[in-house]
């Protein structure tokens, strides 16, 4: 029996987590569990799976949460400390972080200093800190992608000598938005940032998915997690059938298939190294037809030479990409800003940031806050 933590119960992630909990209660049960402000399904969660310890990342919602769980047996806590605590719990053998932004990093790192194996769906805490983390990581406890794309790559390198890798090729659908023009991507609305064609995903992910963003977060994500040496390219792939790719020295080509559902890689990444049965749909080749394949057009969506810049850049520009993106995504997502200002906004932030060294995770904290208040600044001036 695998005692789990999950960290971001009520997202995507989280909620097919448990799905995966559900399917196999022989093999998994969670010890304990966070969520942000949908109070009310976490509190169907916690009465469901019994965890003995929660926590409420809004501390303005611990007494709604108390009210809902009263007569249950967990200890309930509030905020980043909270967090924590869950991450940390002593009887838990492995971490979910589903947490969504850079809320991710701080129980992230608590889990691994508390020598507990990390699935990582939080791509950020690589992104901000992933010279911090795989320094506290190495040889210590395992960290496992949850990522469609790196999950993909990590079972495609099972077995294999890494030293042997010519290129990794990472795949992405290219989003709403990969058929319109430079003139229709100028009044592109919420409602059709929001609208992605493959994947169900929350609101901040399918911005992301819309500027291609998340692609340039997975291309720093797969730097740090398989050598940050490795030849990284990016292809769209409309359809999402193949994961990723890796390229061997002797031209080889192995690829990783399965339809476009995350509890493929959820249950993977709970699993590993190991593999259990998934009551899902198989993946019907025939009945697709064909796989087709272009170039991203990095005019159109320049999130993702802003990423492989920030990469470039190293040390904290990677924690004030982030921070930005963050902070613009949400701007969008209230209407304050247009979509092309996305990227714009990030971009002057970039400009804007005395790049150094990160010694500490308050290295990172600083870059990050200093990010955030740049960037609402920028927004000021602008509007």
């Amino acid at each position: 029996m695998k005692m789990i933590a999950l960290l971001g119960s009520t997202g995507s992630i989280g909620v097919n987590t448990l799905d995966i909990v559900q399917r196999n209660p022989d093999r998994f049960k969670v010890a304990s569990m966070t969520a942000g402000n949908n109070i009310e399904l976490f509190a169907q969660q916690v009465k469901t799976f019994k965890p003995s310890l929660i926590s409420v990342f809004n501390p303005s919602k611990l007494g709604e949460l108390k009210e809902l769980l009263q007569g249950e047996d967990v200890e309930i806590l509030s905020g980043e400390g909270g967090t924590v605590k869950v991450a940390t719990h002593p009887d838990v053998s492995l971490v979910v972080s589903a947490i969504v932004g850079s809320a991710g990093l701080v129980p992230s790192l608590a889990a691994i200093q508390a020598n507990k194996d990390l699935a990582l769906a939080n791509k950020e805490t690589l992104v901000i800190a992933g010279e911090l983390v795989l320094r506290e990581a190495r040889g210590k406890v395992n960290i496992i992608p949850i990522d469609s794309e790196h999950s993909a790559i990590l079972q495609v390198l099972n077995g294999e000598n890494k030293e042997r890798i010519k290129k990794i090729t990472l795949t992405g659908s290219g989003g709403p938005f990969r058929s319109f023009t430079k003139e229709e991507m100028e009044h592109v609305t919420v409602k059709q940032a929001l609208n992605h064609p493959n994947w169900k995903m929350g609101a901040k992910i399918t911005i992301d998915s819309a500027t291609m963003m998340n692609k340039g977060l997975e291309y720093i994500e797969a730097k740090w997690l398989f050598g940050l040496n490795t030849c990284v390219e990016i292809i769209v792939h409309p359809q999402s059938i193949i994961h990723s790719m890796v390229e061997f020295v002797d031209t080889s080509i192995v690829a990783q298939l399965g339809i476009p559902d995350m509890r493929v890689p959820i249950t993977y990444a709970m699993t590993y190294p190991d593999r259990v049965e998934c009551k899902l749909p198989s993946l019907d080749l025939a009945a697709i037809k064909q796989l087709t394949f272009e170039k991203p057009d990095y005019e159109k969506f320049p999130c993702i030479k802003l990423a492989q810049e920030a990469l470039e850049n190293g040390h904290t520009m990677l924690a004030v990409l982030n921070a930005a993106n963050e902070v613009a995504v949400q701007a969008f997502l209230d209407e304050v800003i247009s979509f092309k200002d996305i990227a714009d906004t990030i971009r002057m932030t970039m400009n804007n940031h005395k790049c150094h060294t990160i010694n500490s995770l308050e290295d990172v904290l600083l870059a990050d806050r200093w990010a955030r208040e740049e960037v609402k600044k920028l927004i000021t001036v602008m509007h």
